[in-house]
C-alpha cells in the first residue's frame, strides 16, 4: 500500500510487541527484536515493514518480499526469503488483524469527520469551484478547478478531486484520490470501508481497511453507487470506465480501461476487471466456493480470485463463481459460470457450458 494521508499511523514498534499482540510464540533474539515502522503488503514491504503469507497462491510475490518480518504459518514459511523473520501462528488473518490495528487503530471505524466546515465559509480556498447549498468540506481537500459539487454532499478531510469534475447531490466522498473530468451522481458513497472481515464462532472481527479508492481520469459513476476502499492495497478504476447506477464495487476491486458495468450489478473482492469488458445488468461475482467457508473451517483457502480478461462480455444476471474468464469470451444472460471460459469462446447455461466458439 502506498503511503495513506487518510488515517494517523501510529509507530514504529519493537519486534517483540508486534510478536505478543499476535499471540506468536517466536522468541525473538535481542538481534531480531528489531524497529518496524509499518504494515504492508507482500509486494510493497521495505526493509523496515512487517507483511503477511496466508496462502501457496501469492508465493510468486512473497519469495521476493523485502519485509524485515512476515506472519504466517508453519507450513508456508518456506515460501519466504531466509533473511524475512518468520512469525509463526495458528490464524493468520486474525494475527493481521491485530497488527494493523496498532499501526491504523481507527481504521476499522469511519469515524466522522470532525474537520468538516460549510462551504461557504471556504471560498477564498476554492474560488474556481461552484456548488449547491449545504457542502461540507473537510481539513487538506484539494478541489481542482471548474468542478461542481451538488447540494448537501460531503468531501472528507484529505480527499483530492481533480479537475473540472461533477459532484452530484448527497454524495459521500472519503479516503479516495479522483482524476480530473470524473462524474459522480447523486447518491453515492466513494470509499467507505470495505465488508472485510473474519467470521467465528463467537464472534465477527472487523478488518481494518487502510486503502484508498483511486478513480482515473473521466471514469463516471452511476446514481446510489458504493466504492468501497481497499484493505491493504487500493480500488483502483481506470481511465473512461462507466458504471450504471445503483452498482456496488467491493474492496481491492481492480477495473481497467474503458469498462462499463450496468446497474444492479455487484463486484466483490478479490476480482480483476481487464479492459473493454462490458457487464450487463444484475452481475454477481463471488470469491467463496463454498460460504461461509472461513466460519466453518477457519481457513480462505475457498476463497479465489476472479479474473475477468480484456474485451469479454457478461450477459445479464449472469453469476460468476471464482474463475477465468478468457479474452473476448461471451457468457449468455442468466448463466451460473464455475469453470474458467477460455477465450473467444460463448457460453451459456447453469453449469454454463461451451456452446460456440468465435
Amino acid at each position: 500500500m502506498t503511503k495513506n494521508h487518510f488515517y494517523e499511523k501510529k509507530g514504529p514498534y519493537p519486534l517483540n510487541e508486534i510478536v505478543k499482540a499476535i499471540a506468536c510464540d517466536n522468541k525473538l533474539s535481542n538481534k531480531n527484536n528489531i524497529e518496524i515502522h509499518g504494515f504492508e503488503s507482500l509486494s510493497n514491504a521495505a526493509a523496515n515493514d512487517i507483511t503477511f503469507l496466508n496462502s501457496q497462491k501469492y508465493k510468486d510475490f512473497s519469495l521476493k518480499t523485502e519485509a524485515a518480518a512476515c506472519i504466517t504459518t508453519v507450513n508456508l514459511s518456506k515460501f519466504l526469503p531466509e533473511k524475512c523473520i518468520k512469525l509463526k501462528v495458528n490464524n493468520v488473518l486474525f494475527a493481521v488483524t491485530q497488527a494493523s490495528k496498532m499501526f491504523y487503530p481507527t481504521a476499522d471505524i469511519d469515524l466522522p469527520d470532525e474537520t468538516l466546515e460549510d462551504f461557504t465559509k471556504l471560498k477564498k480556498l476554492y474560488s474556481e469551484v461552484k456548488s449547491g447549498k449545504n457542502v461540507l468540506i473537510g481539513k487538506n481537500v484539494k478541489i481542482g478547478r471548474n468542478s461542481f459539487i451538488g447540494s448537501n454532499s460531503i468531501i472528507e478531510n484529505n480527499v483530492n478531486l481533480g479537475e473540472n469534475c461533477l459532484i452530484g447531490s448527497f454524495v459521500t466522498i472519503r479516503n479516495s484520490f479522483i482524476s480530473n473530468n470524473v462524474h459522480i451522481q447523486d447518491g453515492c458513497k466513494i470509499g467507505v470501508k470495505g465488508f472485510g472481515f473474519i467470521p467465528s464462532k463467537n464472534k465477527n472481527i472487523r478488518t481494518p481497511h487502510i486503502g484508498r479508492v483511486i478513480l482515473e481520469e473521466g471514469v463516471e459513476i452511476g446514481a446510489n453507487s458504493t466504492i468501497d476502499r481497499g484493505s491493504l492495497s487500493d480500488t483502483i478504476i481506470g481511465k473512461n470506465t462507466f458504471l450504471d447506477n445503483q452498482v456496488h464495487v467491493a474492496h481491492n476491486v481492480k477495473i481497467g480501461k474503458n469498462v462499463i458495468i450496468s446497474s444492479h450489478s455487484f463486484i466483490c473482492s478479490l476480482v480483476t476487471i481487464e479492459d473493454d469488458v462490458f457487464i450487463g445488468h444484475g452481475v454477481m461475482t463471488i470469491n467463496d466456493l463454498h460460504p461461509p467457508s472461513y466460519k466453518r473451517t477457519g481457513s480462505k483457502k475457498f476463497w479465489q480470485k476472479t479474473l475477468i480478461n480484456k474485451g469479454a462480455v457478461i450477459g445479464s444476471n449472469a453469476t460468476l463463481l471464482p474463475v477465468s474468464i478468457g479474452e473476448s469470451a461471451i457468457i449468455g444472460a442468466g448463466s451460473v459460470v464455475t469453470k474458467d471460459v477460455p477465450n473467444n469462446t460463448i457460453v451459456a447455461g447453469n453449469p454454463a457450458r461451451i456452446i460456440n466458439k468465435k
